[in-house]
């Protein structure tokens, strides 16, 4: 589960901002919430709305940064390893747009959550260079909170459960420490749950990569399969039902069957529609989510998918008698159909955009504020108002606007 994510001096992004995925102590949708076993309250769903070029892309970018930092090297020395991010060296851009801050390092800090603790990841680098790293972690069931590593200029420091582990004196300045930890003590049961959250935890669905779309194999639990089919003919497609077949080299053919007026046929994916193609590229790994409970960020989701499946999608991640495991769903968005109080709680919209100084700002619609003070009621109509620029995102008229405070 991903509890809060901080970041500071990454492209657009010139000062800290945070994303934060507690529930805020407001009265709407209590019982669409995750509760964890030691009474923590975390939202299911987030949507980050947003002007095209406002910074929206760059904040679940800056996540899935840091998630690549860390296990890229482990990836690249496992030949069995299923590559989920690109095997370049990885360089984190700074805010473009000042000298003193394309000078500075680039922080991140991370909270989030596996079933035995709550970890805060605290990482900054510059360019590809690691200057500063920290983990610690609070044990659920005792609430016991403890440092694990700290690692700066002057050297490293290992504490707690790994104070008896070794390091090489020849650490590499590129290399995280988690990383290193990983590839060397992979058995370490703490280290593991560390890094099963990094690789399984969470998940970037990319539609630009094709070998993602070609990982239909995880519709083949039942479980997966029964929810993709809800999805399907929530879109009142005639597809009753799918099947897969492995061919050579991996590859995987994917077979929709149809029934119209009593006569059954079955399609090759391949000679369907472009977008129901898209749907059987972004449908399993929604379903798997929801079966896993694992934390699913999706980029410009409402681009490839009806509105009215969108709906659908986040009602189901809503509802907490299907999302039984804790599953959440992140993702930037345009469409309006969805912003209002019935699918959403005020403090899973976030919006981002840009200030004078082209650096992206981002905060919830629970913490906005109009010039008065006044804060956005929960029976607000919130599409209208952001529509009419109240909220400082507007998408059409964001250079008439009066930018306020968000300007500086």
């Amino acid at each position: 589960m991903l509890c809060q994510f901080t970041v500071k001096n990454f492209k657009s992004i010139r000062d800290e901002i945070t994303f934060d995925m507690q529930a805020a102590a407001i009265s709407e949708h209590e019982d669409r919430v995750i509760r964890d076993k030691d009474g923590e309250l975390y939202l299911p769903v987030s949507a980050i709305y947003g002007p095209n070029g406002g910074g929206k892309s760059n904040v679940l970018e800056a996540i899935q940064t840091v998630a690549a930092k860390v296990l890229r090297p482990l990836y690249a020395t496992d030949d069995q390893a299923n590559y989920r991010f690109p095997m370049k060296k990885i360089l984190i851009e700074p805010f473009a747009f000042e000298r003193t801050e394309k000078e500075k390092p680039t922080e991140f800090e991370l909270f989030f959550r596996t079933k035995m603790a709550e970890y805060r990841y605290v990482l900054t680098v510059k360019k590809d260079i690691v200057l500063y790293e920290k983990l610690d972690r609070v044990k659920l069931d005792t609430g016991r909170i403890s440092a694990l590593f700290e690692r700066s200029m002057e050297g490293i420091v290992l504490k707690g459960i790994f104070a008896r582990l070794k390091i090489s004196d020849e650490l590499s300045e590129t290399l995280t420490l988690l990383s290193y930890l990983g590839i060397t003590y992979k058995k370490n049961e703490a280290i593991k749950d560390i890094l099963n959250w990094f690789e399984y935890g969470i998940h970037f669905l990319n539609y630009g990569n094709p070998m993602q779309e070609l990982r239909m194999a995880i519709a083949n639990s039942e479980a997966v399969k029964k929810i993709v089919l809800e999805m399907i003919q929530e879109m009142d497609l005639d597809i009753v039902d799918f099947r897969m077949e492995e061919k050579e080299n991996e590859k995987i053919e994917v077979y929709t069957k149809h029934v119209v007026d009593g006569y059954e046929s079955e399609l090759q994916l391949s000679e369907e529609s472009s977008g129901t193609r898209k749907l059987f590229g972004l449908l399993p790994f929604i379903a798997a989510s929801l079966v896993s409970g694992t934390t699913l960020v999706i980029d410009e989701l409402d681009a490839k998918i009806h509105p009215v499946l969108l709906r659908h999608i986040i009602m189901l991640f809503n509802d907490m008698e299907v999302n039984r495991h804790g599953a959440q769903l992140i993702f930037t968005s345009h469409d309006l159909s969805t912003m209002n109080s019935s699918v959403f709680r005020r403090d899973e919209i976030w919006f981002a955009a840009k200030g004078n100084a082209q650096n992206s700002k981002l905060y919830s619609l629970v913490e906005f504020k109009n010039e008065k003070g006044e804060s956005v009621r929960k029976d607000a109509k919130f599409d209208k108002q952001y529509l009419e620029g109240k909220y400082g995102a507007d998408p059409y008229l964001r250079r008439m606007i009066d930018w306020g405070n968000l300007n500086a």
